[in-house]
């Protein structure tokens, strides 16, 4: 591929090539990583430590909290004390020369350094053996394992709004206040080195601070200079990543959305200080910008096809020196790699004392119900938070290796297993409870089906054709066997939703809950329940129980509902009778609204209760009612309402 065509000859002076060497956080530590990995070099991505012992007064409050933040050789109990520049670096330490590189060491400065010490470097009043700096106009080439490797470097953050300020600096790098960042013209004299260097025998190494990963403009730099592999510094991470683009984009397009985002930030800082630089650069910085602009403007097009780099370029962010480094190892041709990260630290997990959180699980087992903490209120609450407590195979909560503690949930050890038994016990009872109840359902279905014109218990759905035949007329309905389960001894059981609409439809429509809801058009919003009991066999209506969440709701459902549901005109009312919600045995009432109406009506009152909630019955029903002489009911149903 030959390269784009330049924007004109650079009138800077001949690059720096020379491998001689002008000789560097915990510097040390470098020596320790070369010896570990018998490195013949190491290439660092910035934030290497460049401070003097001046460079202390030129920090402003907020970078010096962050450099004392992550800095390897500073503990937080002398933050407060008295803070010198030995906390924050041993750079000093190598241009005294009490410390010395062991071996070659690359690198570019990163967002937290010291202009000034930099600017003394590029001027030469600084040198330290084995130390290099890598920056726009100098560039390094390692020949080693069969593999010429050109070293090309970036020093400094990427901030979009200082890509034309220099701060402190100068000629084309920039910082102030202990901070460096990177400007136009440090990127267009790179992409000047680069291109006057170009071997393709070579094999490009970009080393920037800023991530290509996070950055559209490091990016596409990457694409101009014509990189296959990057390096940069990652944002005190406890991982070091590697990838290309094509595994982190879901296409090419997501990769050119990823540059457009980084050319349209550009272009927005560019379109507002343009008249001003326009104004102010000379010829040789309007060479610079001109190949900066030309690496903002490198977007491929789908006219262009894929660009290769977006499957063949490698990169690489690094975690802290601290954390992780990577080895690059060059044998015969190829760059292997090798990443090797300190990670997080996951062993408070098994250590905490901290109460769990709702959704939390120690246990390394499945989650199960019985994990659910034990309340300490009566324990019918707790058998309730705990349906499956029982199970021998799942321990009630935690990890069986962790030793127990007391105070956790504010239980002992013979608490809980106390809690554990009385949870046993409930469960056992609820069980015998919901079999007697099934029981009287049945029952009740069957007497409902032989005659009894009232509405089966809500939730009830199961029918004579499931298997429960109805009595026959005159047959006396007897206790069926329970298995030896005792029917439990209850209360006054719970009432009805008070807020809740009785409507008496035709058998002949078929309607679910959606037409229910349509039926009750604007009053719809205040449903809080729909119960349809199953139609039997030879009856011409059926029922409905429309639950509403208060009185204004039920209210409103009375009086906006529809007049007709599916061509025909139901019966709606407001259900007043106050009987078990579920479980109770179907009854009638009469017209009066209450235990068997004025003067005795259809069969309800507290006789049949009484009897059902015995689990007895007394007898097949009467066509006439059996409860109460005379009076104005009578009839089957005048009054279908739970």
């Amino acid at each position: 591929m030959q390269d784009p065509p330049r924007p004109g000859v650079s009138p800077l002076p001949r690059v720096n090539t020379q491998t001689k060497l002008i000789s560097a956080g915990r510097l040390s530590a470098l020596n320790d990583l070369a010896r570990e990995a018998n490195a013949h070099a190491i290439i660092h991505t910035g934030d290497f430590g460049f401070f003097e012992a001046n460079s202390l007064d030129r920090i402003n409050d907020r970078t010096l909290r962050h450099l004392t933040m992550y800095s390897p050789l500073i503990s937080f109990a002398v933050i407060r004390s008295t803070v010198n520049i030995s906390l924050l670096s041993e750079f000093p330490l190598l241009l005294s020369g009490q410390l010395k590189l062991k071996v070659p060491v690359y690198t570019v400065w990163g967002a937290c350094e010291d202009v000034l010490v930099i600017e003394k470097f590029r001027s030469g009043s600084y040198a330290i053996e084995n130390l290099h700096i890598l920056d726009e106009a100098t560039t390094r080439c390692l020949d080693l394992g069969g593999v010429k490797l050109r070293l090309l470097g970036l020093g400094g953050a990427l901030v979009p709004h200082k890509m034309f300020d220099n701060g402190d600096g100068n000629a084309t790098i920039a910082g102030g206040q202990g901070t460096m960042w990177t400007t136009a013209l440090q990127i267009g004299e790179l992409v000047d080195t680069a291109q006057r260097v170009f071997d393709p025998t070579e094999t490009r190494l970009l080393v920037t601070h800023a991530s290509p990963g996070r950055e559209g403009i490091m990016a596409q730099l990457a694409l101009v200079v014509k990189a296959d592999l990057t390096v940069s510094a990652g944002l005190h991470f406890r991982y070091a990543t590697s990838y290309n683009e094509f595994s982190v984009q879901g296409d090419f397009e997501g990769f050119r959305q990823k540059l457009s985002a980084g050319k349209e930030g550009f272009d927005k800082v560019w379109e507002s200080v343009k008249t001003q630089v326009d104004a102010v650069i000379d010829d040789h910085q309007r060479v610079l910008l001109d190949k900066a602009l030309s690496v903002v403007e490198r977007l491929p097009t789908v006219a262009t096809g894929e660009d290769p780099a977006w499957k063949n370029c490698w990169n690489w962010n690094l975690c802290d020196a601290a954390y992780g480094s990577l080895i690059l190892d060059v044998k015969e041709g190829r760059i292997s790699a090798e990443l090797k990260s300190q990670g997080f630290n996951y062993a408070y997990r098994r250590t905490a004392t901290v109460a769990p959180t709702p959704n939390s699980v120690t246990s390394a087992l499945p989650v199960s119900k019985s994990s659910t903490p034990i309340p300490t209120g009566p324990s019918h609450l707790a058998a309730e938070t705990s349906k499956d407590s029982s199970s021998p195979s799942t321990p009630a909560s935690g990890n069986a290796n962790v030793k127990p503690n007391p105070n956790a949930n504010g239980l002992t050890p013979a608490e809980k297993a106390e809690k554990e038994r009385l949870k046993k016990k409930e469960k056992k009872e609820r069980k015998d409870k919901e079999r007697a109840e099934k029981m009287e359902k049945e029952r009740a279905e069957k007497a409902a089906a032989g005659g009894d014109a009232a509405a089966p218990a809500e939730g009830s759905t199961t029918s004579a054709a499931e298997g429960h035949k109805p009595a026959a007329d005159g047959e006396e309905l007897k206790s069926p066997v329970t298995d030896g389960v005792r029917t439990p001894k209850t209360g006054r059981p719970p009432t009805r939703n008070p807020w809740t609409i009785f409507m008496k439809m035709s058998a002949s429509i078929s309607v679910a809950d959606a037409d229910i809801k349509e039926f009750f058009a604007d009053a719809k919003g205040g449903i809080t329940k729909i119960t349809l009991p199953a139609v039997y066999p030879g009856r011409p209506q059926r029922v409905g129980y429309i639950e509403f969440g208060d009185e204004e709701a039920m209210r409103a459902g009375l009086e906006k509902h529809l007049p007709k549901i599916k061509d025909t005109v139901p019966e709606v009312k407001q259900a007043t009778d106050n009987r078990p919600e579920r479980g109770d045995a179907p009854h009638r009432v009469g017209p009066g609204r209450g235990r068997g109406g004025r003067g005795g009506g259809g069969g309800g009152g507290f006789a049949s209760r009484g009897f059902a909630a015995a689990g007895l019955t007394r007898g097949a029903p009467r066509a006439g009612g059996d409860a109460g002489g005379g009076g104005t009911g009578g009839g089957a149903g005048n009054n279908n309402t739970t």
